[in-house]
């Protein structure tokens, strides 16, 4: 309940915010697309959230039409794992512009990174395609989603854990703890005997960027670590007949982990605003010009009222 509203709201105004840059460079920089990406990423993810809200409100009866049980599957899983992936090119492209600057000039282009883009996306979405072919099951008299139909279907999903596991999260992770473990030995080593104001500038940008990748590294970690962790043991249970008393609170701890699987996507907007220069100036243009605005509709208002008045 609170995190889809504030996320589908930031995710939409970073997204608007990262269109109204104000110069095209930096709205064709490969980090601002990569960014762009994990923001429509992100919104997308928030969208599949009320759908999960109203069938755990109704205690597990799914009210909506089969093909909306398979879209929501198959979007929240798309939408879980591009994120995923677009914070670790981002992490990518971050150490590259560290540790090699003349290489990320030339290689990371905008039709580079729009294309690697299109290709993460091409990529998990046809590999979440087996999920569109999980809808509505019908378990003690009700209609259920988010749910196997069958002991083997069962088990077909635990494979697709496992390679999602390791394609989608811990590979990922092993990206992200080498680039960014890189990036603080980089940031972090003596920058000569220099002392002047360019000088401490840099020492407190590297300091902010130190927190940065801290920050990445422990929401990836809170986020999706043990949503996938819980997820495992749950299939494991079910398909290992553990005992109910076990395998229902797998479940629902499987709720609780997905819940800080979305709250992902609320914190994304902050890394966009902390790490992005330019973001942070457009997004006080944007509030100065909305200020502006209501000030001349006042204004407006109050030259009207006195022209009725007279």
């Amino acid at each position: 309940m609170l995190v889809f509203p504030v996320a589908f709201i930031c995710n939409i105004g970073a997204l608007v915010v990262f269109f109204l840059q104000s110069s095209r460079g930096r709205r064709n920089s490969a980090s601002c697309i990569v960014m762009m990406n994990l923001a429509l990423s992100d919104g997308s993810f928030s969208l599949t959230l009320p759908l999960r809200l109203a069938y755990y409100f109704k205690d597990g009866v799914w009210d909506f039409p089969d093909w909306l049980c398979r879209l929501c599957v198959y979007g929240f899983y798309v939408n879980l794992y591009t994120s995923i992936l677009f914070l670790t090119l981002l992490s990518v492209l971050r150490w590259m512009a560290v540790a090699q600057p003349l290489r990320h000039r030339s290689l990371a282009t905008p039709t580079r990174t729009i294309l690697v883009c299109v290709g993460l996306w091409l990529f998990v979405g046809m590999s979440s395609a087996p999920f569109l072919s999980q809808g509505v099951t019908t378990r003690d008299g009700s209609p259920r989603c988010f749910e196997p139909s069958s002991p083997s279907s069962w088990k077909h999903v635990l494979i697709l854990n496992y390679v999602a596991l390791v394609l989608g999260f811990l590979l990922p992770f092993l990206i992200l703890i080498v680039c960014y473990s890189r990036i603080i030995q980089l940031l972090t080593a003596p920058a000569g005997l220099q002392c002047s104001s360019a000088n401490k500038t840099r020492h407190r940008n590297r300091r902010r960027s130190v927190h940065l990748v801290t920050m990445v590294t422990a929401t990836f970690l809170v986020s999706f670590l043990p949503y996938h962790v819980i997820r495992s043991l749950h299939l494991h249970a079910v398909c290992g007949r553990w005992g109910c008393v076990v395998t229902v609170a797998l479940q629902r701890a499987v709720v609780v982990t997905l819940c800080l699987a979305a709250c992902n996507s609320v914190v994304n907007p902050l890394l966009y605003y902390y790490s992005t220069r330019s973001f942070r100036d457009n997004m006080r243009d944007a509030h100065s010009s909305l200020l502006s605005n209501r000030g001349s509709f006042r204004s407006g208002l109050t030259r009207l009222r006195r022209r009725n008045t007279t």
